[in-house]
């Protein structure tokens, strides 16, 4: 619709008229590229204020322009689309690599499908629910932030705090997981403590780029870890059908007889219940689309691609590989149990024993990679929630510090300092800790999902009552409220299942009262964390919900287009080829 696309601005067209007071927006182009990198001095100063970078959809339909393009986070946009797609392909598919033998040898092939598949259905509805509000505000902080506005400020304090401890205690755990990997060659080449130093300052170097750096990283490695997951899964429908190489354990037709010999299910419904939380640790990271929409333009433009993503990575890289690993490896095979490395993932396994040169050590190279990519999500999640708590004062006006090269730059120091807890994996003492840093971080991620299906329930329904049509919205939830409360419903029967296999632990319970209270906590820490956030930022602050019509609509919006506009804009949408209508169906808006 071309009238609809005349109301679309950025900051340089429009931050020259004032209206009201005048408002200084920050260019950062008029700083030497080095600044803008992040590589001088002068970089590391303070930011003088917002860019106002983002575009607002409808424009002629605000009154004070200025002001909205003001409200905009002091992070740049420098995020590109082809960076939020591929931030979608998620952080955390390293647990697809390695995790998924201990999945596989807990709940069985079709113990971990279950898991997976419901999981799956259930973040493609989270993510939906996130698209339509980041699309209509890209507000730093992303859904802790529309937590507080929606939901409830001490709800939102003590989700977002535990977000933050979540990736600062992923952190040093992925950072060891890199130092075992490396070691898949060879415990003599180097010590466990120098292949920590080595990852952690990699880390480091890589954060100093900010933004820009982690999106570059993470384009790349997620290019990565679809061609790996691709290839795997066409040599793995050969190797099931017999034609692995002579020798190997694949040279003859197998199909289905792992599933017979063992069998399809390796506990029961234990099982089934205990790979929950590894299949939501496993899509955790997902949510960071939320988080990236406050550093690009035009997420109205960029977003629906990156949320539509979701699908096919659930369908690509977890339901079909994991179905071939199920087809492949039985689950009592013993390589699969008391090992974190490289040396327990069934991909290493699978091709090892299809006797295919070479290609054992490329997965265990894309796994170091992963990790890498990993502990630049723990840098970029926590540090941008950690940034969004103290903007809406809930953690030290420090952390809101943000630098001329976009970078939070105390948040991401606090982030970072997590790392040298890696170090302790060095010592005996450091299984133990590091199963309560697992523990701190293991439900987090669910407690982040039920948020955004509530703020989304939540918003609709203050929406509703404020007057607005649902016509309005530049982005619309696959399943509407009912795909939230779907989303909630879930959420709500994962956790009941890890409380159930927190008190009745596959192999019984323990006679030792001690160990039973260990490994009960050891599973559900996270949820006295969180009831203890909350208690904390209740006394705090002593807010409480506010109703359907005092929510604030307006403040971080970015689109203000009329329910005339948008249902011109669709109908001129759908008189395009019908090739072209089901590309925008399946991948765009």
């Amino acid at each position: 619709m071309s009238d609809t696309k005349e109301k679309e601005f950025d900051s340089a067209s429009v931050a020259s008229v004032p209206k009201g007071g005048k408002v200084e927006f920050y260019d950062p182009s008029k700083e030497s590229i080095w600044t803008r990198l992040g590589l001088t001095p002068e970089s590391f100063k303070r930011a003088p204020g917002t860019t106002g970078g983002q575009v607002v959809a409808g424009a002629t339909n605000v009154q004070d322009l200025e002001r909205i393009l003001a409200d905009t986070p002091m992070l740049q946009q420098k995020m590109k689309p082809r960076h939020l797609t591929m931030i979608a392909v998620d952080p955390l598919a390293l647990v697809s690599f390695v995790g998924s033998g201990s999945a596989l040898s807990r709940g069985g092939p079709a113990g971990v499908l279950i898991a997976w598949i419901l999981i799956g259905i259930m973040l493609i509805n989270v993510t939906q629910a996130l698209g339509e509000m980041s699309i209509l505000y890209p507000v730093s902080g992303g859904f802790y932030t529309l937590a507080i506005r929606f939901l409830d400020p001490s709800f939102a304090f003590a989700m977002g705090w535990n977000y933050v401890l979540q990736w600062a205690a992923v952190l040093p755990l992925e950072i060891t997981v890199a130092g075992t990997t490396v070691q898949y060659w060879g415990t003599d080449v180097l010590p466990l403590a120098a292949w920590i130093t080595i990852f952690w300052m990699v880390i480091v170097i890589v954060s100093i780029f900010g933004t820009l750096g982690f999106a570059e990283e993470e384009f790349w490695s997620s290019c990565l870890k679809l061609l790996v997951v691709i290839m795997f899964v066409f040599i793995g429908i050969v190797c099931i059908c017999g034609g692995g190489p002579r020798g190997g354990a694949y040279d003859h037709y197998i199909g289905g007889s792992h599933w017979k010999n063992p069998g399809a299910f390796a506990n029961g419904f234990k099982g089934v219940c205990s790979v929950f939380v590894t299949a939501a640790f496993a899509f955790a990271g997902t949510e960071l689309v939320g988080l990236a929409a406050s550093e690009t333009p035009n997420p109205r433009e960029t977003m629906p691609a990156a949320v539509k993503g979701t699908f096919w990575r659930i369908t690509i890289i977890y339901i079909t590989s994991l179905t071939i690993i199920g087809l492949l490896i039985p689950y009592d095979e013993p390589r699969l149990l008391g090992n974190s490395g490289a040396a327990a993932s069934p991909f290493v396994i699978a091709l090892k024993d299809a006797g295919i040169r070479g290609l054992d050590h490329f997965v265990n190279v894309t796994i170091c990679i992963s990790v890498l990519s990993i502990g630049l999500s723990c840098v970029y999640a926590g540090s941008r929630t950690l940034t969004a708590l103290a903007e809406t004062g809930y953690a030290p006006k420090i952390f809101a510090y943000v630098d001329k090269s976009s970078r939070p730059l105390w948040s991401v120091v606090a982030i970072l300092a997590w790392a040298p807890l890696a170090y302790i994996n060095v010592k005996a003492v450091g299984d133990e800790v590091f199963m309560w840093l697992l523990a701190l971080s293991g439900l987090s991620t669910l407690f982040s999902w039920l948020s955004i299906c509530l703020c989304h329930i939540r918003f609709r329904r203050a929406w509703k009552v404020q007057g607005h049509s649902i016509d309005e919205l530049p982005f619309k939830a696959l399943g509407g409220v009912y795909g939230s409360w779907f989303g909630v419903i879930l959420i709500v029967v994962v956790l009941i299942a890890q409380f159930y296999v927190a008190l009745w632990p596959i192999g019984g319970m323990p006679e030792d009262s001690g160990e039973v209270a260990t490994n009960f906590f050891s599973a559900y820490l996270a949820a006295p964390v969180m009831i203890l956030f909350y208690a904390i930022g209740y006394l705090w602050k002593r807010t409480l919900p506010q109703r359907a019509h005092e929510i604030d609509l307006d403040s971080g919006r970015k689109s203000w287009l009329t329910a005339e506009e948008m249902n011109a804009w669709r109908a001129e949408r759908r008189r395009a080829p019908l090739y072209v209508r089901i590309y925008r169906m399946l991948f765009t808006n």
